[in-house]
């Protein structure tokens, strides 16, 4: 098999989830999150775009059921022992074939966790699942079940992190020395992604972003290239991938002597960067964090031009999103625990003066002060 972990690995994170399901009285989940799978068995693949759904049972048995094109990769990449293929037809109704396969697994009349909130599941897929399990067992919403676990990361998935970190690291390094007056940004892209993959990493969960000028204020990709003007913004947010963990960072780059207003973003960006790392420690919450921010910010007064959260958890993820579900918002309870690894970012969009000012990268956190994974400072940066 080809796993990326060992297997006492996986059966730790298996006695993890069965200790879980036990407390939540879970007979059986029905995992719909590539990532879940991913973390759970090794499971490495993009057929979650299609019915895909792996049901685990209270006892730790473990049930794929997929498309024919995910049997080998199932059998290759996983240590799942029972996989069950669901046939491509005319008005297919895979959800037929899972409730005739929990009806198989004794599951009928049972409590079955289901993972909702996930890329995995879409609306339509949800509708046929529901349809089936009605009357059949006694269905739950078990979407962040999986999800918390996977929040504090054992020291093998720090490994792949820190590997990821550094992965970053060197396509930021690839990407300085092509900015400057002139420069494609196809160029760039075309650096920070190779300099990723030659590492030996992995294609990221979503695109890179990069965006010059006007489109500086944007943070998310979006097709189109343009060459750099004699003064100039570059905004980039990349993450290094190592077996599908991420780190991300964020900069915005200066071409050209910066602008006063600049000066002053940058300026609210660390000091936001600093007092966040004040927090970003065991006994705070999300949800601090994030009032940290947000207080350097509006004291600045630029309530208008900040973002309503300052980062997120990372790991393992797919496609379309390098997110986790815990994020850096107002209000969120989630308590900050060591060895959690967590990106944070400032982003700061004048739209008024389109000025753009963003500053990120990722951290693990431990018993006190938390640990930077990237070895770039938060300079401003103008070339």
């Amino acid at each position: 098999m080809a796993l990326h972990f060992p297997e006492s690995e996986f059966s730790a994170r298996r006695a993890r989830l069965m200790a879980r399901m036990a407390e939540e009285k879970l007979d059986a989940l029905l995992l719909f999150a590539q990532e879940s799978m991913y973390w759970l068995t090794g499971f490495d693949s993009f057929g979650y775009c299609f019915f895909q759904t792996l049901v685990v049972k209270a006892d730790g048995s473990l049930t794929l059921l997929t498309r024919t094109p995910d049997l080998r990769q199932a059998k290759h990449t996983s240590t799942i022992e029972t996989i069950a293929v669901w046939v491509d037809r005319l008005n297919a109704d895979p959800a037929v074939d899972l409730r005739n396969l929990l009806s198989d697994l004794d599951l009928l009349g049972m409590r079955v966790g289901v993972e909702y909130d996930t890329h995995g599941m879409t609306g339509r897929v949800a509708r046929l699942v529901d349809n089936q399990l009605t009357n059949f067992c006694e269905a739950v919403d078990a979407s962040y079940l999986v999800s918390n676990l996977r929040l504090v990361k054992s020291p093998a998935e720090i490994a792949r992190v820190v590997q990821a970190a550094q992965l970053a690291d060197i396509a930021f390094d690839a990407a300085l020395p092509l900015i400057g007056p002139g420069a494609s940004e196809a160029d760039i892209l075309a650096a920070m992604q190779s300099a990723v993959l030659a590492g030996g990493g992995d294609y990221p969960a979503n695109p890179f972003v990069i965006g010059s000028a006007a489109d500086a204020l944007l943070c998310r990709y979006k097709s189109g290239r343009r060459q750099l003007s004699e003064t100039d913004q570059v905004t980039l947010e990349w993450a290094g991938v190592s077996a599908h963990y991420h780190a991300p960072m964020l900069r915005t780059v200066l071409v050209g002597e910066p602008t006063a207003r600049h000066r002053e973003l940058h300026a609210a960006a660390l000091e936001g960067m600093r007092a966040v790392e004040q927090v970003l420690r065991p006994g705070h919450t999300f949800g601090e964090v994030f009032d940290a921010h947000a207080k350097v910010m509006d004291d600045r007064g630029l309530t208008r031009h900040r973002f309503n959260a300052c980062g997120y958890s990372v790991g393992a993820r797919f496609a379309p999103s390098w997110m986790e579900h815990q994020m850096f918002h107002a209000g969120n309870p989630e308590v900050i625990a060591p060895d959690m690894t967590l990106f944070v970012h400032m982003i700061i969009m004048d739209s008024d003066r389109e000025t753009a000012m963003t500053l990120g990268h990722t951290y693990q956190t431990t018993d006190t002060a938390p640990r930077a994974l990237s070895r770039h400072p938060f300079e401003l940066i103008a070339l």
